[in-house]
């Protein structure tokens, strides 16, 4: 007798899915901020808008990890991917000021690996933490014939909030303002289309703790000083780096001239230096070299500024300053 076709036969698998669910069930819990609503019944994620904000404005960010995850697959360690996902949704917010509330993730791949993705989860939940925003919803989509077996993919979703008053848009800056830059712990999750041409798989496996070190979240470190001082500008130093996302948010007429060699930079990027024959531009154009997030204030305030940045746990540098544009917007020195 021919068998019957079934959803499970055809490659998806919805008992597995539930068990997957039921695993991450606690990780979910543990990031719970004041705000979650219960959503038993609910087919959408609930969130009650904090008080004490004057003129709330939401902000919002989608963004993945891109080929990082090839690498993750490449090496067998998938545990640190869920950071660089929240990560790179919290830091975009952060940069006008808001304070990240709550996440979403999604996640498709070609055949459901409990193991793996729980590991995905147990990093997504530790970045929800790092973060201090909730996640409270997600999808997981098992796709047979669109990923092959061991791939996946993953996309986030978060949104944070800022009165209005407080936005930090860049349009306050002035010539002579100080670039205080925060150390980034690696190549974090942009230019890996290039690492992956640099580096064979043998090379991967031997470097991996360096490849795969997590993005660093910044938002613990800058919101304190976001609220007590006053930051012209922020920046989240990914794709495009120093020529285009430090620059995004300066107004007409100024640039940014950046000291080189007033930063420590990260091992990866010596031994990426050390394997290739990458210009120095396309190097600070595609990585953040060492540079993860930068902040733009008064000189006044930069003793202050680097203080409490190094209360709350974090290095900086001053490793630059905005000057009168003359042609780029971005001048190294």
């Amino acid at each position: 007798m021919k068998k019957r076709l079934t959803y499970k036969t055809a490659g998806v698998d919805i008992v597995e899915a539930d068990r997957f669910v039921a695993a991450i069930k606690g990780m979910v819990k543990s990031t719970r901020v004041p705000g979650v609503m219960d959503k038993t019944r609910a087919f959408g994620s609930l969130f009650a808008l904090p008080k004490g904000y004057r003129e709330p404005v939401l902000v919002s960010s989608t963004d993945g990890v891109g080929t990082k995850l090839l690498v993750a697959n490449t090496i067998g360690r998938h545990d640190t991917v869920g950071i660089d996902l929240v990560a790179m949704n919290v830091n975009d917010v952060l940069c006008v000021g808001a304070k990240p509330l709550f996440f979403l993730d999604y996640v498709a791949c070609g055949r459901l690996d409990r193991k793996v993705l729980v590991d995905v989860m147990k990093g997504i939940a530790e970045g929800c933490r790092q973060a201090g925003c909730a996640l409270i919803g997600g999808e997981t989509a098992e796709m047979p014939g669109m990923y092959k077996v061991e791939d996946y993919d993953l996309a986030g979703f978060t949104v944070g909030i800022v009165d209005r008053k407080k936005m930090i848009d860049g349009s306050r800056m002035k010539a002579g303002d100080i670039i205080v830059g925060l150390p980034s712990s690696g190549v974090h999750s942009n230019g890996y289309s290039l690492v992956r041409k640099v580096f064979s798989k043998a090379d991967q496996k031997k470097y991996a703790k360096l490849i795969l070190e997590p993005t660093r979240i910044y938002v613990k470190n800058v919101l304190p000083v976001v609220e007590k001082f006053d930051v012209r500008g922020m920046a989240h130093n990914t794709g495009g780096a120093f020529y285009e996302k430090l620059t995004k948010s300066l107004p007409d007429g100024l640039a940014f001239r950046v000291q080189k060699g007033t930063w420590p930079v990260p091992e990866i990027f010596v031994h990426i230096v050390r394997k290739a024959d990458i210009e120095e531009k396309e190097l600070y154009r595609t990585f953040n070299m060492g540079i993860g997030f930068i902040l733009v204030v008064k000189k006044t305030d930069v003793k202050g500024v680097q203080a409490l940045l190094k209360r709350t746990g974090t290095p900086s540098y001053v490793i630059g300053e905005v000057v009168r544009r003359t042609k780029e917007k971005m001048e190294f020195v």
